[in-house]
């Protein structure tokens, strides 16, 4: 009887630990399934609805359109070579930072979807990070 009796309570003991476990387990790729996206192109923007959210766009930084505004204030365009955003972007730019190189921003969108204010920027100096239809893109036009 008092084999069975700690049978018992270690069988009880392992499954509590099991459903604890599996529980979170479940919290946490529920929580992810948002997240799952590194970031969004210009043109995939258009077809989503972020309203308010914090999200990641990618592309490249279109020639030509990095203005400066002040030390810490730059406004320049991301572009998937399909459809274009106006990036404004508050911080001290990275180093790799330049025209045609590929960049994720993060950050909102304004209501009217033409403006993304960022305030972090990912830049590399590889196609790593951008989408494969802007890799394709570019490899076609080069």
């Amino acid at each position: 009887m008092f084999k069975n009796k700690h049978k018992k309570k270690r069988i009880i003991f392992v499954s509590s630990i099991f459903a604890v476990s599996l529980l979170a387990l479940l919290f946490v790729i529920k929580n992810f399934q948002e997240n799952i996206v590194f970031f969004y192109s210009p043109t995939e923007l258009q077809e989503i609805k972020t309203e308010g959210k914090t999200i990641r766009i990618g592309g490249l930084v279109e020639e030509g359109s990095i203005k400066k505004i002040d030390v810490l204030n730059t406004e320049f365009i991301v572009t998937d070579l399909k459809n274009k955003l106006k990036v404004r972007y508050q911080g001290i730019l990275p180093d790799l930072f330049r025209d045609r190189q590929g960049v994720v921003a993060k950050g909102i969108l304004n209501d009217t979807g033409d403006e993304f204010f960022s305030k972090e920027l990912l830049i590399k100096h590889d196609e790593k990070y951008m989408p494969p239809e802007v890799i394709k893109s570019i490899k076609h036009d080069l």
